[in-house]
């Protein structure tokens, strides 16, 4: 069984052109991306070592050993921090535990005030697994009639990959996929991944098992989606960390251009204004 560093360094491997890192182009290849010999003699460790790093043989590899990895891929800062979050993990991957509970949902009256002040942006409180947890009112309008929010407990993982308009609400699905799977590593524990991949996985099919697996970082571009009465909107986003032990996000939407925040300004002005939502 592998780990989650062997498959993120596998994927990466596959992933990355020989070209890009000085090495011969033309010569053939059975398949796309770096030879583990060619990994292994930039990262100056044996081919076998590295095989077992990969297949999840060897789940403690050194941190020169990972730093060097780091530096034969040429990952950059973002992957070098997922390379590092990985090694960590993977060591107890294989350790039994009792079946985790949920992460806590509450959410501080502290952040609750925060987004008051943020009204009238679009703005809500998640966590790494995707719930949303509370929200502004901005949200909600640009969130109306999309389904993400008709759920008892909104979670934007469960909506992306489920929910039957998530297709047509996300211009660029495969980029909000690509998002929402890799959070779902960075999350506060293994306990809580683990708790959510294993109820969710058989669901959410082949699209997101595909993902699973695949650790590259996704790139940050704008989010751009499809509004049942606003047209197209696009957005800059921003996600602040809320104090450790909330292992809660702060992510607030940003209009990417003039057309977003006249077609938001438009939805505002809406006869009735509903309250603040804690989910």
């Amino acid at each position: 069984m592998g780990t989650p560093l062997g498959d993120f360094i596998r994927a990466k491997r596959d992933n990355t052109r020989p070209e890009d890192l000085g090495l011969p182009a033309h010569e053939r290849r059975r398949a796309p991306g770096l030879r583990r010999t060619e990994l292994a003699a930039r990262a100056r460790i044996s081919v076998e070592y590295l095989t077992r790093i990969e297949q999840g043989r060897d789940r403690n590899p050194s941190d020169p050993v990972v730093n060097a990895l780091a530096d034969a891929l040429s990952l950059d800062a973002a992957e070098r921090a997922h390379l590092r979050y990985l090694s960590k993990i993977s060591g107890g991957a294989c350790a039994g535990h009792v079946r985790p509970a949920p992460p806590d949902r509450t959410v501080r009256p502290a952040t609750r005030q925060i987004l008051e002040l943020l009204e009238p942006g679009v703005a809500f409180v998640t966590n790494r697994l995707g719930d949303v947890l509370a929200h502004t009112d901005s949200f909600a309008l640009v969130m109306s009639d999309t389904g993400l929010l008709d759920a008892e407990q909104p979670n934007v993982t469960r909506y992306v990959f489920t929910h039957p308009r998530a297709g047509a609400t996300f211009i660029d699905w495969h980029q909000v996929a690509d998002e929402q799977v890799f959070s779902l590593w960075l999350g506060p524990s293994t306990e809580s991944f683990e708790w959510f991949t294993a109820d969710f996985a058989p669901v959410a099919g082949a699209e997101f098992t595909r993902r699973l697996h695949r650790h590259l970082p996704p790139p940050r571009v704008p989010l751009t989606m499809n509004h049942p009465r606003a047209d197209r909107l696009r957005w800059n986003r921003e996600t602040l960390e809320l104090p450790a032990p909330d292992a809660q996000q702060l992510v607030i939407w940003l209009p990417a251009d003039e057309a977003t925040a006249a077609a938001v300004d438009q939805l505002r002005h809406r006869p009735q204004r509903t309250a603040l939502r804690a989910v």
